[in-house]
């Protein structure tokens, strides 16, 4: 406990046991020995007798007096090291020499970390001695472990490691929310809100204003990314480099190429929308990528692969094909849905190009998907408007069921996601049921992906009253959900969790047929078995007193109706 005294020459509890031992009289070596190691003030010998008739402790009273001339010495470090005086390091590192052997020493380490703390660089020999004992080590203020780490990446590894598992596990739980609304979902919080995250605070503040440890998180989740091919590591690379920007921390900001596109970008997620302006900005920046820079756009893919970002694109696509429509244009003249798609573009082929450290733009080819997008979009709109025509005017057109090239195009079936997503919003129940049962076939299995398997849930919800039909109900099970919930447990987590909150809307009989379907094999993972069970019980309580029934939200649906010209002969509607 008095380790590191005697190097000080300074008495500790060994000397006092050998003096009393070698003694011939005890009381006069105390005296001796007190009056050689107590507080040396000639006016205070006089005064400490006073004490002893109060009945208090010399023990209290030196510990009472050690605590406050600690608390003024490391308040006195502090000021010399945010002071102006040239020789302010120095007179710490003295400090820190004289100090440093009673580190060990639980009344003196607070001192010595502090000084530790202040110093911007500790000596190396320091830094190793603190990171060789795991109890200093763990004791250290993070601006001292931001010393030892930026040499140390294994051990910088070790500390980030545990961050970045809780930040999937976050994510990951979130998409599999007990929450099911089309108004409150994953994209829901805004990039501010997201950032006050407990992962990302902790992160920043690890890195602080060092560029090496910034530059250390990026290669860990460049790594991770292209070992997992996780999509949510791409959203925590822009969600740390805008909390940086948040606290002006321009030692990185201005280094990192990327900071004013994600800026941008960032802005853009907040409103859920990429306007004109911001578009221009956006490409001013992808144009400006010169000529031995391509590496950039390795970073610029990543921040464009984070789902929020994607999100926004497409949501800013479907409104742009709708304002398209509306005006009877082609897609192909619209420069602003071209930009869209570029980025949307960059963002789907991020981890190819950083596995294959190939720094070009995918090409863009849209002269097959566009067309075919439009022309569901038009026989849609067709189809609804012919629905309200007297049956002996109805044509006899077939509707195609989706576009064809979903299954061999990234972008285009990001689109055809969306467009699905669109459409249930509207509450379009015909066109739902012809599009659904293609997205079994789709590149990548992009539509049993969790994201897209949390927002269609959440939109079902607002068709609830279809699912007491068996048509529906067959669509939506048969013809997509279970086609693949055996070998997909998360798509078998998904259907569960939406009939949690859809099983009393759903056909009685069918409903019967599904929990036998959907009762989880042995080998399947403990929340699946949760959530079957969950719903055993919410049917055996509905069997005894049916709840009453739900009232759909009014909404704001994001995608505003647009009016498509049509012909005098045909009405318009909204799309």
């Amino acid at each position: 406990m008095f380790g590191g005294l005697p190097e000080l020459g300074i008495s500790n509890g060994e000397d006092l046991k050998e003096t009393l031992t070698n003694c011939t009289e005890p009381l006069k070596a105390i005296d001796q020995f007190q009056m050689e190691n107590g507080i040396l003030l000639p006016t205070l010998q006089s005064a400490l007798p006073f004490l002893d008739l109060h009945g208090t402790p010399r023990l209290e009273f030196h510990q009472s007096v050690f605590d406050e001339l600690r608390e003024k010495l490391m308040e006195r470090v502090a000021i010399i090291a945010e002071g102006k005086d040239e020789d302010r390091y120095r007179k710490l590192e003295e400090l820190l020499e004289k100090s440093f052997p009673l580190v060990k020493m639980p009344s003196i380490q607070p001192v010595v970390m502090q000084v530790l703390k202040h110093l911007p660089k500790v000596p190396e020999k320091k830094l190793k001695m603190v990171m060789a004992d795991k109890e200093l080590y763990k004791m250290c203020a993070v601006e001292v472990k931001r010393q030892i780490w930026q040499d140390n990446q294994a051990l910088f590894g070790d500390e980030v490691s545990p961050l970045l598992k809780q930040y999937i596990v976050e994510k990951e739980a979130a998409l599999f929310s007990s929450d099911l609304s089309i108004l409150h979902n994953f994209f829901s919080p805004s990039p501010k809100t997201r950032r006050q995250g407990e992962v990302v605070l902790k992160l920043t503040q690890m890195i602080g204003k060092n560029v090496k440890l910034y530059d250390m998180v990026l290669q860990f989740l460049r790594t991770l990314f292209l070992r997992t091919r996780n999509v949510h590591y791409c959203t925590l690379r822009a969600e740390l480099l805008m909390s940086l920007h948040d606290l002006d921390i321009s030692e990185i900001c201005s280094v990192d190429p990327c900071h004013k596109f994600t800026w941008c970008l960032d802005a853009c997620i907040r409103e859920k929308f990429v306007d004109g302006k911001r578009a221009r900005e956006l490409q001013g920046f992808l144009d400006g990528v010169r000529k031995g820079q391509e590496q950039v756009l390795g970073d610029l893919s990543m921040i464009l692969c984070d789902p929020f970002a994607c999100n926004t694109l497409v949501l800013s696509i479907m409104r742009n094909l709708q304002e398209l429509l509306s005006q009877d244009a082609l897609p192909r003249d619209s420069p602003d849905l071209m930009l869209l798609l570029r980025m949307l573009s960059l963002g789907q082929g991020a981890w190819d190009m950083i596995d294959s450290q190939v720094f070009k733009e995918p090409r863009l080819v849209v002269t097959r998907f566009l067309p075919a997008m439009m022309s569901v979009v038009v026989d849609d709109h067709t189809f609804t408007v012919e629905q309200k025509l007297p049956s002996e005017e109805k044509s006899s057109l077939s509707y195609p069921t989706i576009l064809e090239p979903v299954s061999g195009n990234r972008v285009a079936c990001e689109m055809g996601l969306y467009y699905v997503l669109h459409i249930a919003k509207l509450r379009n129940k015909n066109a739902l049921q012809r599009l659904l049962p293609a997205l079994v076939e789709t590149y990548n299995d992009m539509a049993f992906s969790d994201i897209f398997l949390h927002l269609l849930t959440g939109h079902l919800t607002l068709l609830s009253d279809e699912f007491g039909t068996e048509e529906f109900c067959s669509v939506v099970f048969d013809g997509f959900l279970l086609t693949s919930f055996s070998s997909k447990e998360n798509v078998h987590r998904h259907t569960l969790r939406m009939l949690l909150h859809l099983h009393h809307k759903v056909l009685p009989s069918y409903m019967e047929t599904l929990t036998k379907t959907l009762e989880p094999p042995k080998q399947c993972s403990e929340p699946v078995k949760e959530l079957y069970t969950q719903l055993m019980e919410k049917l055996e309580a509905h069997k005894k007193s049916p709840p009453p029934t739900d009232e759909t939200p009014s909404l704001d649906l994001g995608l505003h109706p647009v009016t498509v010209p049509t012909t005098t002969s045909t009405p318009t509607t909204p799309l």
